[in-house]
């Protein structure tokens, strides 16, 4: 590449974050440091935004000279960065504005001087305890007469652990073959997940993604909800018609909650006249985003939403409908059908309180009309 640099960027909200490579790199290992960046900067600061940043520039090139050395990543886990550099407080500000001092740790942390860099030695707690999140999001395409056109399934599993000594754990599943595009954090031995389908690994201390992983077989996606929908404009005339009902479809026995319907009407539509058996709506007459709110899918009495449309006259009648977004939540559900089935523990003698929830939600959840 001889003296020409290739950039690498990355987004959140408003923010770009930009890395700078000088020799060929694979591009993900540089867009997967770039979001460790990020994320680091949400556990710190609570969020990551320009008006942080530029509040906390002094904490943030202290992150940077610890996440990268000579251009190469090295400690990228959070529990181990706030050993090293103490996230901010109030009282800190004031102390180190006062005495010239410093959010650097004076100690280089245990983790970073063993094999096992993401986990400090020595943690002790009183409450022994280990929690996992299974949450999946669902992209689908739904047509007009209630086929699935596409749909998939992008999951993770978000863990708690906070464990004393230096645990093993084994992490379970009972139907680990339906996952896809599986990614690890880089505690997992993935030599034992390749021979047995297991997560065996030590913990780091403290919250972490453990895995990320998706599910792309059409017929693995169950939908949990059907809309039976109408939306029609009137070639002659300034008004159209909308009626749309909701019920439950795949959801296992479990309640469909915090429900919500956006549709993005055609410019035309000037203002819209609806009942809704549930929940409320509100139109905004610049964005023309109709939001239908919900809340909690009962299945003994199906919420609709029905009325007419207000149409610009001497306007051409809209070339095609607008398509139906749904966004919802299923607690205790993974969709995909992944279940848990066990937590070992070893190494250590105690015996931890452990958990698993579930949770489905939308992502890009789009009915046609």
């Amino acid at each position: 590449m001889g003296e020409h640099r290739r950039r690498s960027a990355q987004t959140t909200g408003k923010l770009f974050f930009l890395s700078v490579v000088q020799t060929e790199v694979p591009p993900l290992f540089v867009v997967e440091f770039l979001h460790r960046v990020a994320d680091t900067f949400q556990d710190y600061f609570g969020e990551c935004s320009e008006t942080v940043i530029k509040d906390n520039v002094v904490i943030v090139y202290e992150l940077l000279e610890e996440m990268l050395d000579n251009g190469f990543p090295l400690a990228t886990e959070s529990n181990v960065l706030m050993e090293m550099i103490r996230p901010p407080t109030i009282l800190r500000s004031v102390v180190n504005t006062l005495t010239g001092g410093s959010n650097v740790g004076e100690k280089l942390p245990t983790g970073q001087l063993s094999i096992i860099p993401w986990r400090r030695a020595g943690v002790k707690y009183t409450n022994n305890e280990a929690y996992f999140d299974v949450i999946e999001e669902i992209d689908a395409i739904v047509d007009k007469s209630g086929t699935t056109v596409f749909a998939e399934i992008q999951g993770v599993v978000e863990a708690c652990v906070k464990l004393s000594g230096m645990p093993d754990l084994t992490l379970s599943f009972m139907n680990p073959r339906l996952l896809d595009d599986v990614s690890f954090h880089p505690c997992v031995r993935f030599k034992r997940w390749e021979a047995d389908r297991v997560l065996s690994f030590i913990p780091p201390d403290g919250n972490f993604r453990l895995m990320s992983y998706h599910v792309s077989s059409q017929n693995l996606v169950a939908i949990p909800v059907y809309v039976k929908q109408n939306i029609s404009f009137l070639e002659t005339g300034s008004c159209g018609r909308l009626e749309i009902t909701i019920g439950p479809k795949q959801t296992m026995g479990k309640t469909v909650e915090a429900l919500m319907v956006t549709i993005h009407m055609p410019k035309s539509v000037l203002s819209v006249n609806l009942t809704a058996t549930q929940g409320s709506y509100t139109y905004d007459l610049t964005t023309k985003a109709l939001i239908w709110t919900i809340g909690k899918l009962n299945p003994q009495k199906l919420p609709n939403l029905r009325g007419s449309l207000s149409m610009q006259s001497g306007v051409p009648k809209p070339e095609e409908n607008p398509s139906i977004n749904l966004d919802l939540k299923i607690q205790q559900l993974a969709i995909s059908g992944l279940k848990v089935s066990r937590l070992d523990m070893y190494g250590e003698k105690y015996k931890p309180f452990k958990g698993v929830k579930y949770l489905t939600k939308a992502g890009k959840f789009q009915v046609r009309t």
